[in-house]
């Protein structure tokens, strides 16, 4: 390889580190503009095969250290391989995209047309295969920062967009006057902040979150499901004796994590543990095949539930079974059944919309909760299996991006944390830690207002689309015309 195709390609692996660096658990927001700066230089005059393979290099530099807690998760039983595969999988929707950026870069505002691509990419590993997998979408690292704010019009597609162009921008435009134009996401960011409000308007509700713990063992949780109902019925009467005694407000609602227990059509122990607390209760539990969550009445016990809809693959849902033997612990395990209808609940006199861990990553779960008359979003979800890694906060930060996309606050209840209440702005009101048993007991607006990313949010995403589309057919035009007039040049001469 040339040195200035080394160059080349250790500037894009160099962009795909520092956008890695810009996601939670870290507050660097701000490293995702200078990543796609050097990106655009790096790929500059370079055809579809070179760009491509630059493509790879960035989204490889990406991944490997994003989903590191994979490795966490599966590395002591099954290898790199399950880490490795899946980041080279995902790096290779970016490299397939790189691939057209020499075919829009033909047209006028080429980064507009480039940065469109991105978003493309990003639409795509969300549908395929066997449903995507939405992880690592830059939108999801920006909530400490200015352009979350653009969720609330157009939600994780337009933050997305607004970050990538900035970089395109202003490496692209630099030193013209033109590169001006690459501040217009900054501006607009800013301009939307009075649409972000924390202000209650139905009222406001005092929510208890009860995180039992988990032992921090990884796959050895495929045998404690016993021990993980045990520790939330204890912490369950343990906030019943605070609130008694007055050490804990008394709350409105308590919201029970992720699986934390399995159950049937009735359970007298959680009746009991439930009617004790004397709080409507959401119990996340496997019951009947499917990953729901339970609205369970202290006197009338277990009522109106929500199956999750969108099924972790590899886990809960298993394609490909006799290859799947390879590199996941599931692949004995039946299907889970997955849901058909939106997660909302009516519960302690509120209308609660419901994202079960992994879906909280895929836009229109918690859409169709707030566009359904949710006042407030609740996020159960279990962690545990992927240790002390990084996994539970990039999760926290797409709840935290869903609090400003819909304006409503965000209740993540984490079987072995993080939990953490946040407001309709984003912000974190209270966290607990990871591995520890904990009560959480905060009081959150109801909000009613839907947001221009509720209402529109996925006709958005569709413009988007179809705006990268139309400019790949307009590059491929661009090109056909050129050479049509080359050769008639030649022609006459």
């Amino acid at each position: 390889m040339r040195k200035p195709d080394l160059a080349r390609y250790g500037a894009a692996a160099l962009a795909g580190g520092a956008l890695a660096l810009s996601f939670p658990p870290r507050t660097l927001w701000w490293l995702a503009v200078p990543a796609f700066v050097v990106f655009w230089l790096a790929l500059k005059g370079a055809g579809a095969r070179r760009s491509a393979g630059l493509g790879f290099a960035f989204g490889l530099a990406f991944f490997l250290p994003h989903l590191w807690w994979i490795q966490h998760f599966l590395g002591n039983d099954f290898g790199p391989w399950p880490w490795l595969v899946l980041s080279v999988l995902m790096a290779l929707f970016i490299c397939g995209v790189c691939a057209l950026f020499p075919l829009v870069n033909r047209l006028p505002a080429a980064p507009v047309w480039a940065t469109l691509l991105f978003v493309l990419q990003e639409t795509l590993r969300g549908l395929i295969p066997f449903n995507g997998f939405p992880w690592g979408r830059v939108a999801f690292g920006q909530v400490d920062g200015p352009f979350a704010r653009l969720a609330v019009i157009g939600g994780a597609p337009l933050v997305t967009f607004a970050v990538v162009f900035t970089g395109f921008g202003l490496a692209a435009w630099f030193p013209r006057w033109t590169r001006a134009w690459a501040l217009v996401p900054i501006v607009a960011a800013l301009a939307v902040s009075p649409l972000i409000s924390i202000e209650a308007q139905t009222g406001r509700r005092t929510v208890a979150v009860v995180q039992g713990n988990a032992p921090d063992l990884g796959l050895g949780l495929l045998t404690e499901g016993a021990t993980l109902r045990d520790n939330h019925l204890r912490k369950t009467a343990e906030l019943a004796a605070l609130v008694r005694g007055g050490a804990l407000p008394r709350p409105d609602l308590a919201v029970w994590p992720e699986s934390a227990t399995r159950t049937g059509d009735r359970d007298p122990v959680l009746d009991a543990a439930i009617a004790d607390l004397g709080v409507p209760t959401l119990v996340s539990a496997l019951r009947n095949g499917q990953n729901s969550v339970i609205a369970w009445d202290p006197e009338t016990g277990a009522g109106p539930s929500y199956a999750k809809q969108e099924l972790v693959p590899f886990a809960e849902h298993i394609p490909l079974r006799p290859l799947a033997r390879v590199f996941t612990p599931f692949a004995d395990q039946p299907d889970l059944d997955a849901g058909t209808e939106p997660g909302v609940l009516d519960i302690a006199g509120t209308r609660v919309g419901i994202g079960i861990c992994y879906e909280v990553a895929y836009d229109y779960v918690l859409r169709e909760s707030a566009a359904d008359g949710a006042q407030l979003l609740v996020v159960p979800t279990n962690n545990a299996w992927y240790g002390r890694g990084e996994m539970t906060y990039q999760q926290l930060g797409m709840a935290r991006l869903r609090a400003i996309e819909h304006g409503r606050a965000v209740v993540v209840a984490a079987i072995s944390g993080v939990s953490a209440v946040v407001r309709p702005d984003g912000s974190i009101v209270r966290s607990t830690g990871m591995f520890t048993d904990d009560l959480m007991v905060d009081t959150v607006p109801l909000r009613t207002d839907l947001t221009f990313a509720t209402r529109f949010g996925g006709a958005v995403h569709v413009l988007l689309t179809g705006l990268a589309l139309a400019a790949c057919v307009a590059g491929l035009w661009s090109r056909q015309r050129a050479r049509r007039a080359t050769s008639l040049q030649a022609g006459q001469d």
